[in-house]
This record gives structure tokens, sequence and C-alpha cells, in this order.
């Protein structure tokens, strides 16, 4: 355990220094408010950005340009305090353009009760597949409301990959066996807080109390390198070459992936693969592991057929989306 945060610790000094030198983008070159009036608040600098919840409105941005593939990345801190029923998300979606067969790639922060951290969700939908939700959920290895760190969220023809600090934390690859779920239409890049009391924190048990507001995430580093589209015509106008490409990553290398397999066996906490209240038979792309289903059964026994776990909750326009309702604190 010891030489597994030693080495974390090293591989985030490395990306913390490294993640200066990606392409960043000030907010008025790639993004827009979506909703929030005065709770969306850009910095002098106009590179960082302020979200905050209080008891009027969430708020939120989004890009200004639909992608087809590329590379998305923010470094963001999260509310500190007694967080519970608080979602801050960044995510890329099209449900404005498709809204009976969108696609989604998701990170969620969900918040928690005082003492309690916040967890880290990610999701996969594709051509409206919401029915068959493939998300995973894991605890980090650090407050996330103590400082900035970095997410990132590749995606290209054939593979997905969700980074925490340039550390890999899942791979989700093409396959015939998904057939239509893979993500395959331009998106835009979202990112909002919002009140999930009805879900985020223990199925809806711990809801937001206003008393601890406002609760604020913060935003800088902003990365769009991307296949920006055309929104009309669907075809791609532009391929960003921009200075700093050479830092983008494409894939996975020997080093992430083994940091990659220790944090999802001492971190991850859910996965839909072993949900046998949602799926008597594991959806066709999982590769199902004995010891991995003991150990998250521990985890989150809730999963495996103990208790109930609510349905989906939607919200504003700009993050109209399913998700899990939270079974554990």
């Amino acid at each position: 355990m010891g030489y597994y945060l030693f080495a974390l610790v090293v591989l985030v000094a490395v990306v913390s220094a490294s993640a200066k030198t990606l392409p960043i983008m000030s907010f008025d070159e790639g993004y827009n408010k979506l909703f929030g009036d005065d709770n969306l608040m850009i910095l002098k600098d106009g590179k960082s950005v302020h979200l905050t919840l209080d008891e009027r409105t969430g708020s939120g941005f989004v890009s200004q340009d639909l992608y087809i593939h590329g590379f998305f990345s923010a470094s963001i801190k999260l509310p500190t305090d007694y967080t519970a029923g608080v979602v801050v998300a960044f995510y890329m979606s099209n449900s404005d353009m498709f809204p009976k067969n969108h696609d989604e790639i998701d990170f969620e922060f969900l918040g928690n009760i005082r003492g309690k951290e916040w967890r880290v969700q990610t999701n996969v939908y594709g051509n409206g597949s919401t029915e068959t939700g493939r998300e995973e959920r894991y605890n980090l290895w650090f407050d996330p409301s103590e400082d900035y760190h970095q997410y990132s969220i590749l995606w290209t023809d054939s593979q997905i990959i969700f980074y925490v600090d340039n550390i890999p934390i899942r791979v989700v690859k093409k396959s015939e066996s998904m057939g239509g779920d893979y993500p395959s239409k331009p998106m835009s890049l979202y990112a909002t807080i919002w009140d999930g009391s009805g879900w985020a924190t223990d199925g809806g048990k711990y809801r937001v109390n206003y008393k601890y507001a406002p609760f604020r995430a913060e935003f800088s580093d902003l990365v769009l390198h991307g296949c920006a589209v055309d929104p009309i015509e669907q075809v791609s106008k532009k391929c960003d070459k921009t200075q700093g490409s050479e830092y983008i990553p494409t894939g996975v290398n020997r080093l992430q992936r083994m940091r990659m397999e220790s944090f999802r066996k001492r971190q991850m906490t859910y996965s839909y693969c072993y949900d046998r209240i949602r799926y008597k038979v594991a959806p066709p792309e999982c590769v199902i592991t004995p010891q991995e289903a003991e150990r998250l059964h521990v985890f989150d026994p809730v999963t495996f057929g103990h208790g109930h776990r609510r349905q989906r909750k939607h919200h504003h326009r700009s993050s109209s989306r399913a998700s899990l309702a939270d079974t554990s604190v």
C-alpha cells in the first residue's frame, strides 16, 4: 500500500508539471454559459471558472463546438464540507440534438455527508442505450476538495479512456458485443453543478442542505482538443493541431496500465458488470472474475441483491441524463 501511494504521488507530481503544457483554452475561446446567471463566474485570467449551486439554481457551461473524438480535460476543485446531494458533472453529450438516441461520456462527482469522501462515477451511453447503464464508481486517493486535480476523457473511434491526474482509471473498448452502444455521434462538452438530492447520496437519504450553501466547484486548465464538427452538416470542419498537441495522450502505456490495475483493485467500489439486481446476466462486453466479484460485494453489498436501488434522476436540459442512485455512503 505504501509503495502504491508513493508511486501515485510521484506520477501526479510529473503530471502537475506537464498539465500546464497541454493546449489550454480560455473560456471565451471555447465555451458558452449554459445556465445559472451569476452562479457562473469567469475569473480575471479568462481561463478559470467557478460554478455555484445555491437555493436558486445550479450552473453550467458548454463547449461552443461539437466534436467527433478528441481529448477533453479540466482541473477541478470540488466543494468542501457537507456536500450530500450535490452533483458536479464533467461530461460529453448530444442529448439536445438526439433526444431519443443520444450518446454520452460521463464523469460525475457525488457529494457526501461531513466526514465521508466524494465518490466518482463514470458512465458511457451510445445510441440512446440508457437502459443499459455502464456505471463504475470509485473512491479517490486524495481529497478532491483540497486542491485542483485533472480529470480527462480521451474518445477515439476504438476506445474511451478516463484519466485522473493522467492515471487511466477506466478503458471502454469498442467491440462487436457493444453493438451500437458505443458513442459514435458528435457531442458537446458540458460542466455543471446541480441538486441531485433524489439519488446522489445513499439513494436520496441525505439531501442537499442549503445551510452549507453556496457550493462552489472551481474549473481551470480547460482543454478542448478534437475534431470540431459542423452542427448542420455534421462533418468535421477542423481537427486541432495547436501548440501542446504533442502532450495529448493517445492511449495507455505500460506504466499507466500498471497504475490503472492498482487503482481499480484498491479504489473501485462498484461496476455494472457485477450488479445482479439490474442484470441477471452481465452485459456481453463484461469480463467477470470471481476475485473482483467478491471484492466489490464487500464494498457495496446492496448491488448484489440485499436492498432496493432507486432509478433515474433528470435535471436541467444541460445535463438531462440518466444516472444510478448511489446506495452507499
